[in-house]
């Protein structure tokens, strides 16, 4: 079996803080490949020369540029992982579609406007491009062992999904995308949504509100609920799942991490090993099933359609708050609400103290 080649574009570094600044997620993705038999990791390309270097020696590789496109011509990968901010997810997808490049892997949220991303998808499709994005707590244990219950009937009918978020779009995008998985990526019928936007909170170069509360209802009649910011704690877990028969929780701290109420029974904690809701492996397992899929011709979960469904509830969500009223899906806007509310002076957040 050949081995297919993987290019990076965007690096990052390494820090001590993970946070707002960065994550190193490329590291993260090519500690995936790594793990992997049938991948040659080949080059990188960073704006910043230094970092792009680090990354190639201790990937060892050596062929770094700090132009992308140059790179997808030089080198012509199989795979291409993306791990820099939003606003440059949407172009850097359309070069890799443009190119030909096989299969893309891009980090979340999706892209900085609904439009750009409704971009991303077309021109993937109609390149054969593979996109996918990192919403890896599809392979954690608490969340598919949680599907797993569903799907076994634990709780009867699934009526209502609930979740605690720090934001709807950063982190957020991880929670909508569990959301529709554990819906079965059913569509989205409306969302009325209401946020607070009182100090800046600018993540990875995107604005995210500080407070927010958002209800929505499935096309199959599933309602959901939203909760972030100080609001978290009306939910006070990671998701809910309620169903006619029961209840299944996801617990972000001090709790098990996954448990189920049935009807006449106490709290079960469910034993999902020594995982929680965070761990590099998660990643790992993406990386291993993209490059499956690439080799088999299977579909990842983590494809752009789903990953779509999920960008169109946060920018519903600030729709709505624009809007001042529920909005129906399919959503008919282009931009980023947030940011346009921010433009014209609707939202005046105080600067980051």
């Amino acid at each position: 079996m050949s081995e297919l080649k993987v290019a990076f574009i965007g690096t990052g570094r390494l820090t001590e803080t993970p946070g707002a600044m960065g994550y190193a997620m490329a590291h993260m993705h090519a500690d995936g490949y790594r793990l992997l038999d049938d991948v040659e990791m080949v080059a990188c390309a960073d704006i910043v020369p230094e970092n792009a270097q680090a990354f190639a020696d201790k990937y060892e590789f050596t062929d770094i540029y700090t132009d992308y496109n140059e790179m997808l011509t030089s080198v012509k990968p199989d795979v291409v992982s993306i791990s820099t901010w939003p606003h440059l997810h949407a172009q850097m997808v359309l070069d890799c579609a443009a190119a030909g490049v096989p299969a893309v892997h891009c980090e979340k949220p999706m892209a900085h406007t609904f439009g750009a991303a409704k971009a991303m998808l077309a021109a993937c499709e109609e390149s054969g491009t593979r996109l996918t994005f990192n919403h890896q707590r599809r392979y954690g244990k608490p969340f598919y062992m949680a599907k797993e219950l569903l799907d076994d009937g634990a709780i009867g009918e699934l009526q209502k999904i609930e979740f605690g978020t720090s934001d709807l779009y950063d982190y957020g995008s991880h929670s909508w995308d569990m959301a529709n998985y554990f819906n079965d990526e059913c569509d989205t019928r409306w969302v009325l949504c209401g946020l607070d936007y009182s100090e800046e909170n600018v993540v990875f170069g995107a604005h995210n509100e500080n407070h927010s509360i958002a209800v929505w209802e499935y096309e199959n009649g599933v309602f959901g609920m939203a909760a972030g910011g100080d609001a978290t704690a009306l939910v006070g877990c990671h998701h809910r799942m309620v169903g006619t028969e029961g209840i299944i929780e996801i617990a972000r701290s001090n709790m098990p991490a996954l448990r189920v109420l049935r009807a006449g029974e106490d709290w079960k904690a469910i034993d999902t090993g020594d995982e929680g809701c965070h761990a590099a492996e998660f990643v790992y397992r993406c990386i291993a099933d993209i490059v499956d899929c690439l080799r088999t011709g299977g579909e990842s979960q983590m494809n752009a359609r789903n990953a779509l469904r999920a960008t169109e509830q946060i920018f519903a969500c600030w729709e709505s708050v624009r809007r001042r009223g529920m909005v129906t899906l399919p959503l008919d806007i282009e931009d980023n609400p947030l940011e346009a509310m921010i433009e014209a002076g609707d939202l005046k957040p105080a600067a980051q103290s």
